[in-house]
């Protein structure tokens, strides 16, 4: 018996809590025990000593709408990172190219026609006289119209992978 109660989590690591009740709000036995916000905030090194062993600018790193990720420490990932740091978000463009009548793929108005369960695509760009016409016989074809081009509300201007909202905490006593 490690005396941890209720599994208490060490001191200074951050993990993730469902509840904006902070756990010794919710289990009698952490009753003792001071949990924080991994918000930003600054914190007092003689209120929270051990705290300050780990975070020696006595601030705590800003969570809120972050991911974790793991320390490259010399694998070669994710160079030039130091424990701590943050890492600016990166942005991609969305766009799918498309050939358009340059043959290039780009950013031209385009109809397409799209046929499922077979192989046939019919396509029209639109303000040409390009087409592509080969549907099964009988099936019906669903139209879809979309604009592409640098900027367009059509497309995001972030990548991101799917989550789910929790709140990083961490025990300070």
């Amino acid at each position: 018996n490690l005396g941890l109660g209720e599994g208490a989590p060490i001191i200074g690591s951050p993990f993730a809590w469902p509840s904006t009740k902070m756990p010794n709000e919710v289990f009698s036995s952490m009753a003792g025990m001071t949990f924080l916000k991994m918000n930003g905030a600054t914190f007092s090194a003689t209120t929270y000593p051990k705290l300050a062993l780990l975070y020696p600018d006595l601030k705590l790193p800003d969570l809120r709408g972050e991911f974790i990720r793991g320390w490259d420490d010399g694998r070669g990932v994710d160079t030039g990172r130091t424990l701590l740091s943050a890492q600016s978000g990166m942005s991609y463009d969305h766009r799918h190219y498309m050939p358009t009548t340059s043959g290039s793929g780009g950013d031209g108005l385009m109809t397409a026609i799209f046929h499922d369960n077979t192989t046939a695509i019919d396509y029209h760009i639109e303000g040409t006289n390009e087409y592509n016409q080969n549907p099964s016989s009988g099936t019906t074809l669903q139209t879809y119209t979309a604009k592409a081009y640098s900027g367009s509300s059509k497309f995001g201007d972030e990548s991101r992978p799917r989550n789910i909202a929790f709140n990083y905490i961490l025990r300070a006593v």
